[in-house]
């Protein structure tokens, strides 16, 4: 934006001579740096996507669990299956999964 600010001034004879070019290349320079930075930052991190982020996750279970119950996860009840038994509020590890019920653990 900051380099078609600078070409407007030029054109409509704001700025003339050998200012003109200075400033040109200069927010030329500047767009460039700056989009070279924009593109590094967003690309620091592998998007991680799909269910398999979520094992390992500590989570709090919703529903009992006596084996079978409900877990929320970011938002989002999920149904759990749980051998040992948790009650609401217990915090619970996903350990695996089976089709769409999550297998937790009791977190010690």
């Amino acid at each position: 934006m900051t380099f078609w600010i600078a070409l407007a001034l030029i054109l409509f004879g704001v700025v003339g001579g050998t200012w003109a070019i200075v400033i040109l290349v200069a927010t030329a320079l500047f767009e460039t740096a700056e989009t070279f930075v924009f593109l590094r930052h967003s690309q620091r991190k592998r998007v991680q996507v799909g269910v398999e982020t979520l094992l390992g996750r500590v989570v709090e279970v919703a529903a009992p669990c006596r084996p079978y119950g409900q877990v929320r996860v970011q938002g989002e009840l999920w149904r759990a299956h749980c051998p040992e038994g948790a009650d609401n509020g217990d915090r619970v590890r996903i350990v695996g999964l089976e089709g769409l019920t999550l297998e937790v653990a009791r977190e010690p």
